[in-house]
């Protein structure tokens, strides 16, 4: 009796994470989907879009669907400082942490710089609910080499699939380093326009190159050809899509989950954290293992297995 219920409880499990599977891979098609019909509308976007800057001079005026774009003044401060300060410590409990279902995959090509750096390239949205989960790991591993200013809570799409998640925009940010240069694109806002949303940044012909020859076969499957979010670590590794499922964060709010990336025993700790030691571990290919306060021994062996 026992081991039947245990294995109707594993068959459960195993359903319910191909159905999670299954609606993040159609939530994907339906992203591309509009990224395609908002380049045809684009012409109509651009209007209204620069009629929204028009009565709008801060983070986005309206939150579609009545959700909080997140805290602002001091309790954006307190949240932005616990995020991009996540303990060394706290960093190697996790380790290569749990639920992180992708990591970053190698690629070939001239190695990617900027400013006489290796570069780090990002193309996202911030209606994508997949970028707003991976943004949270990506600032924990790039505040391991820098340091970022400006950074703005929003939410992604009140209407896709994981709707409201909590994140921040790299729009308007600022980010330094000595060891590295990050450059970030994010091509729409959150807010409604017409058939898509609102445009916001535009990728550059040597940018968007990039995407179309690594966010594609052979190093992505075709049916996930041009998912965002899109890192390019240098030209050595890419990683397309979200590590993790944006549902761990679902009814969180963004000081909880902050709050959470300091605790290796807390599920978003495990997920978000286990994912910034994996892109930590890309980034300290392209820097030669520095900083050594980024590149621990808990990174270094996760660089072996990348």
């Amino acid at each position: 009796m026992g081991r039947a219920s245990r294995v109707k409880q594993g068959v459960s499990r195993q359903q319910k994470i191909a159905a999670q599977r299954a609606a993040a891979r159609r939530a994907r098609i339906r992203s591309r989907m509009l990224l395609a019909a908002g380049a045809v509308a684009v012409v109509v976007a651009v209007v209204v879009a620069f009629v929204l800057v028009k009565v709008s001079t801060g983070p986005r005026a309206a939150a579609p669907g009545g959700a909080s774009n997140g805290p602002t003044g001091a309790a954006l401060a307190r949240v932005v400082s616990e995020v991009t300060n996540v303990p060394a410590a706290t960093l190697s409990a996790v380790g290569t942490g749990s639920g992180v279902t992708a990591t970053p995959q190698p690629v070939t090509g001239r190695p990617l710089t900027a400013g006489g750096k290796p570069e780090v390239l990002y193309i996202g949205a911030e209606y994508c609910p997949f970028c707003a989960a991976e943004r949270w790991a990506a600032i924990v591993a790039l505040s391991r080499f820098g340091t970022f200013s400006g950074l703005r809570t929003v939410h992604s799409s009140s209407t896709d699939v994981y709707a409201n998640t909590p994140t921040f925009t790299f729009d308007k940010s600022r980010y330094t380093s000595r060891y590295l240069t990050f450059t970030a694109v994010e091509t729409y806002t959150n807010v409604p326009s017409g058939s898509f949303y609102a445009p916001l940044q535009k990728p550059t012909a040597a940018e968007q190159a990039l995407m179309n020859t690594y966010d594609a076969p052979p190093y992505v499957p075709a049916q996930d050809l041009g998912s965002i979010p899109f890192y390019d670590f240098g030209n050595r590794y890419m990683i397309s899509g979200a590590s993790f499922t944006p549902q761990l964060l679902d009814g969180e709010s963004w000081s909880q989950i902050a709050a959470a990336l300091s605790n290796p025993a807390s599920p978003i700790a495990r997920a978000v954290d286990g994912t910034a030691n994996y892109l930590t571990a890309a980034i300290c290919t392209l820097t030669r293992n520095q900083p050594a306060s980024a590149c621990t021994p808990a990174v270094t062996a996760l660089e072996k297995k990348l």
